[in-house]
């Protein structure tokens, strides 16, 4: 029997509303143009399992290429953090041990109470998780400063299954593919330091994010998407 090859892909839904009005939601925050009073900002997050060396690296030579030994030490894990504003072609790579619902909301607070210190709101896109919800800023802050976080951030989410309509997650892939993914990093300081260097890196190399796809594309190429209408 032939062996064929299997892709994993994230299938979306048929006739599904739900899926369809989320999905329309991202577009069109995705079509508004800059406003830094208001800037949209996308967050994604994904682990990260820490592995150290057993034994010292051969570097590489003319000869052959860097040595590295098949024996190696799991080191525990992280979480990274990825947060962008496509428009103004930014990104920042937060690492912590965890990802709860409180890490969420200090990295959060952070981003207000620094770069969008003087917006009068934030437009944020983000998956649907249990730990991106409001509530998070109250298990974090008292009250009060909990209720002005709130009011300064204005969520869009992503459809279940649509998380591909996160511009972070493809900033979580090129740093996967271009930073994390192919090494071994061994603890959380060195990948901090790592993913920063990257982020720096990006940001003074690419202006912005030219996303491309539209509700009127949508309508066109995802029909499945929407729901049969009985008239």
């Amino acid at each position: 029997m032939t062996q064929r090859k299997i892709q994993y892909w994230v299938i979306p839904p048929k006739n599904d509303a739900e899926f369809t009005a989320s999905m329309e939601e991202v577009l069109e925050t995705y079509e508004k143009p800059y406003d830094p009073s208001a800037p949209v900002v996308c967050m994604d997050e994904q682990p990260v399992q820490l592995i150290k060396e057993i034994k010292v690296p051969i570097a590489a030579t003319r000869e052959h290429a860097k040595r590295i030994d098949y024996e190696y030490e799991r080191a525990g894990t992280a979480n990274i953090f990825m947060f962008t504003e496509a428009l103004a072609g930014w990104r920042e790579v937060r690492v912590r041990e965890r990802k709860t619902k409180i890490d969420w909301a200090e990295e959060m607070a952070a981003l207000l109470d620094g770069r969008y210190k003087e917006s009068e709101k934030v437009i944020l896109v983000c998956d649907n998780l249990n730990t991106h919800t409001k509530g998070a800023f109250y298990e974090a802050f008292e009250a009060d400063r909990a209720r002005g976080y709130v009011k300064k951030i204005e969520f869009c989410y992503t459809p279940k299954h649509g998380s591909w309509l996160n511009i972070a997650e493809n900033e979580l892939s090129s740093l996967t593919r271009q930073c994390v993914g192919p090494r071994r990093i061994g603890d959380m300081e060195t990948l901090r330091e790592e993913t920063e260097a990257w982020s720096e890196d990006v940001n003074n190399r690419q202006k912005g994010v030219d996303w491309q796809m539209k509700i009127k594309d949508a309508r066109c190429k995802l029909k499945s998407v929407y729901p049969k209408i009985n008239t």
